[in-house]
């Protein structure tokens, strides 16, 4: 019989050794830990104890010293740092904990069984500068071990360095060799221990709180406890720590006080979702408002919450290219001015002119489309107009790349809404004519200035009523959403004009939409007075035949009276588009999961475990996001119509229309009125548009991650009692219901798809999963990654709206008739914000190069691959004129479940910014 042994640490002089002691204190045996480097191997000597009452397990710890926030390795370590490192016996140490607990301390206190501290010898060398290129190391490790140790459910890491070292990975081999290697839960940064505990790190083996060995449940409520912090205090960069705050950053009012803004979050008047808590102290000017550190470029999130060196590296590299095409761009610009006899003018002269300054090549309307982006702009090669391509400016936009003129043409405006970068807005209009719900005492008449009289016989032979009950007829309104913001808007500057508006469409017999009537109105002035609205029909001339090389209509000009009502009516979209579905439906609403996930789940909850990599990332975008690109002034205020008032407008969305059973793709299409359900339908809801793309694709996507969460949770729980029952699960739903979304806690107690799901079952549980898988990834993927393409062309999404449209007999009007072109070119965006708008949707259009329950995720991803080839097959269907048998020939690639690297318009990555 072996004799029990009390493992406890021992403090040794002995470099790079640990010792193994009995509760008689006899030594009965002795570790050297190994080193080597990535290119070259430093062997130890091992231990020659061979007692029978000792195993040995074989550890390797891959570690790499932090770089530079601009990707290049850190040599340039102080002599006086470097001295003390070299002088440290140990810099880093590593012990194991058993899942048993130790027989001998049983009685007592239930200590868990540990091993010696096994010191990394030779760490230190990864400082030198010698070996500053190489980037990883690896070490060897051994353990000293009881035979009944078992296998460690974690590891205790100590470090002593002053600088932060990255445990990339920990892997351990047991005696056992039909044991395969075990692998704990690392890539993270461990910053110095000295003042604090050790860092904990489990094995990647999932359990449930109920299932967790006796010996890792202190030690699992210890790190939760530890990344919650107790809410007080300044966060500092080493810190792990997550917890909420308001969305109170955004202002710089000690810079400017023009530059104060409301906090987000917290009221009433401003709700909205929580965002990771920095513990900054308030401005000097506006206590209601966070500081901004003087010198320091980022705001804090939690150290494993940032980029690895390749995403930094791409990043910096997306943003060097971006920048440096606007850097080009405004250089023809201003040579373009200086040589033009209107120097002063801040908007672009002509169409071509927007294309010949700002593209690396251009394409004509009997050229065949390429077969990949990277073939748009080759090195050699000359563009439309016979000059020699410029790689240094913006590559051409997709829109363009097969019909340049197709932009202007009704069909791709309309096709968009079903199939473009911001799908979900479409709604099915079950009454006419459509009415407001704003209140009439201050906004007027609710009823839609659209009439019969602007649609009658257009409608394919059907009475209006024949239209609406067919379910023919579908709307994207904005007038609700924007009428109240409307005229601050207009007020805060000469340049910034702005409609509420509303476009309305026809079904056609071959499954594609018609532009019926745009409508655009300004708010009552003053308020309760009739609102001023104007409707706005397409005139013959504006078709894709109109627009075709082989037409006898292609001499033919655009219509440039409808062309700035669709210029108004895009705007409203690219506002709602930008601000609302992506910053606010996507980001912020998916960072809440973040930090709510971090507090109430351990690494050791499976459902941690499945939701991790739809998180990477996404805290640093976020953050970075608010510290330049959200902020007062910043370039979303900026490049946008609504300027200071684009995130109240979001917050207001947010009160109004978010709840979080409606992000569910099929909640939402069934909400918009595009889907009914019926349980004999192939995902048990029946689509009013049957080429819907965004939808077609997106069901088929939504359906296999709901299934794989399925699945998932079929493995670790029983029964829907079990998910009752678990206490981290609840807790973790539950702040996130209540304080993430505290402003809209409410919405529980209220009945119908409006009402949050409770936690109580094994399906809802999968729903809830899927609905925030979905928010991060397909939801997030055609509104984020088909910016470029879709908005890369001001002239087609303008961002920014200067101007309002003429009325008849005015001196604008006459304007307007002397050169339609160039003054609808004086509505649109100016060169300036034109070239800014275009760097930021180069970058964050980008996709990142990707790196790096088994049966069950196999499946998955073998469902994945249907997916995809599905939809290639629906793209090449020439019956289905909502994909690439458009005008643009723009196929809808957003939710293919995979994409090359860059701007592509194509693929689902498995987090936000992954």
């Amino acid at each position: 019989m072996p004799r029990r042994l009390q493992v406890r640490r021992v403090t040794t002089s002995a470099r790079g050794a640990g010792w193994l002691q009995s509760r008689e204190s006899s030594k009965i045996g002795r570790v050297v830990a190994r080193s080597y480097n990535v290119n070259e191997k430093l062997r130890g000597q091992a231990s020659t104890d061979r007692s029978t009452e000792v195993v040995r397990y074989k550890g390797t710890a891959v570690l790499m010293r932090k770089l530079k926030m601009d990707g290049v390795a850190d040599d340039t370590v102080s002599e006086d740092v470097l001295l003390l490192l070299r002088e440290k016996k140990v810099v880093m140490t590593v012990q194991l904990m058993s899942n048993e607990i130790d027989p001998a301390a049983a009685a007592a206190a239930g200590e868990a069984l540990l091993s010696s501290e096994v010191s990394i010898e030779g760490l230190v060398n990864i400082f030198e500068p010698s070996t500053a290129e190489n980037q990883l190391s690896s070490f060897d490790l051994e353990f000293a071990v009881p035979r009944t140790f078992g296998a460690p459910g974690a590891i205790l890491v100590r470090s002593n360095s002053p600088i932060e070292l990255l445990l990339l990975s920990f892997t351990l081999e047991l005696p056992d060799k039909s044991c395969k290697a075990l692998h704990y839960i690392t890539n993270s940064w461990v910053y110095s221990t000295q003042n604090s505990e050790p860092r904990i790190f489990f094995r990647n083996k999932a359990y449930l709180p109920k299932d967790t060995p006796e010996a890792l449940k202190e030690l699992r409520e210890k790190e939760l406890q530890e990344l919650r912090g107790d809410g007080t205090g300044e966060r500092k960069e080493s810190d792990r720590i997550y917890d909420y705050a308001t969305y109170n950053d955004l202002g710089k009012p000690d810079e400017d006080l023009k530059l104060a803004r409301p906090p987000l979050g917290g009221s009433a008047e401003f709700p909205f979702p929580r965002r990771m808590r920095t513990g900054r102290p308030p401005s000097k000017t506006s206590p209601e408002t966070e500081c901004r550190t003087p010198g320091v470029q980022s705001f804090y999130v939690p150290s494993d919450e940032r980029f690895d060196h390749l995403k930094s590296s791409d990043n910096k590299a997306n943003a060097a290219r971006a920048n440096g095409h606007a850097v080009e761009a405004a250089s023809k610009i201003m040579a373009a001015k200086d040589e033009s006899d209107n120097k002063s003018s801040s908007s672009f002269q002509s169409i071509e002119q927007v294309k010949q300054l700002l593209y690396a090549s251009s394409s004509s309307s009997s050229s065949p489309p390429p077969k990949h982006k990277h073939d748009i702009g080759a090195p050699g090669s000359t563009n439309v107009s016979g000059e020699k391509n410029n790689q240094l400016l913006f590559p051409l936009p997709q829109i363009l790349q097969a019909d340049d003129k197709a932009w202007q043409t009704n069909e791709e405006f309309a096709r968009e809404y079903l199939a473009g970068f911001n799908p979900i807005q479409i709604e099915l209009v079950k009454e006419f004519p459509i009415k407001s719900s704003l209140s009439p005492a201050e906004y007027g008449d609710p009823t839609s200035a659209i009439s019969e009289k602007h649609i009658a016989g257009h409608l394919e032979g059907l009475s209006i009523e024949q239209a609406v009950s067919g379910k023919k007829l579908f709307v994207v309104d904005y007038h609700d959403v924007f009428l109240p913001w409307v005229g601050r808007i207009n007020a805060q500057a000469a340049n910034r004009k702005q409609y509420a508006s509303r476009a309305l469409f026809f079904l056609s017999s071959d499954c594609t939409l018609k532009v019926l009537a745009i409508e655009l109105t300004l708010p009552p002035s003053p308020a309760g007075g009739g609102k001023i609205s104007r409707v706005f029909t397409p005139a013959a001339s504006s078709s894709a035949a109109a627009h075709s090389s082989s037409s006898s209509s292609s001499s033919k000009k655009p219509d440039y009276l409808f062309e700035l009502a669709k210029a108004h009516a895009t705007n409203n979209d690219m506002t709602l588009q930008q601000s609302i579905n992506h910053v606010a439906r996507c980001h912020a609403v998916t960072e809440v999961a973040i930090i709510a996930s971090n507090r109430q789940l351990s690494k050791l909850h499976p459902i941690y475990q499945l939701m991790a990599p739809h998180f990477r990332y996404t805290l640093q975008v976020n953050s970075g996001a608010r510290f330049d690109l959200l902020s007062a002034g910043g370039a979303i205020e900026q490049i946008y119509t609504p300027g200071e008032y684009v995130f109240a407008m979001a917050s207001a969305h947010y009160r109004d229309y978010w709840t979080f059973a409606s992000n569910a793709l099929p909640n939402d299409l069934i909400k918009r009125g595009m889907a009914e359900p019926d349980s004999n339908a192939k995902h048990g809801i029946k689509l009013v548009v049957k080429d819907y793309p965004y939808a077609v694709d997106g069901l088929e996507v939504w359906d296999a991650m709901k299934t794989w969460n399925t699945d998932y949770i079929n493995i670790f729980y029983n029964d829907d009692s079990e998910v009752q029952k678990d206490t981290e699960l609840q807790t973790w739903y539950k702040e996130y219901r209540a304080v993430g979304h505290g402003d809209k806690k409410q919405d529980v107690a209220a009945p119908g798809e409006g009402s949050w799901p409770e936690l109580n079952s094994k399906t809802n549980l999968a729903f809830v999963l899927t609905t925030m898988q979905w928010i991060a990834t397909g939801m997030h993927a055609p509104i984020n990654y088909g910016l470029y393409d879709y908005a890369g062309f001001m002239p087609y999404r303008p961002a920014i709206t200067r101007r309002l449209i003429p009325d008849h007999g005015t001196q604008e009007w006459e304007e307007f008739q002397g050169d339609p072109e160039k003054f609808f070119l004086s509505v649109i965006s100016d060169t300036d914000t034109t070239t800014t708008a275009m760097s930021v949707f180069e970058q964050v259009s980008a996709h990142a190069p990707q790196r790096g329950a088994q049966a069950a995720f196999k499946r998955y991803c073998d469902k994945l691959k249907d997916i995809d080839q599905l939809i290639q097959a629906r793209n090449a269907d020439k019956n289905l004129k909502n994909r690439c048998c458009g005008v643009a020939q723009l196929p809808f690639e957003f939710l293919r479940p995979h994409s090359t690297p860059g701007v592509t318009a194509m693929g689902i990555p498995n987090s936000i910014t992954a």
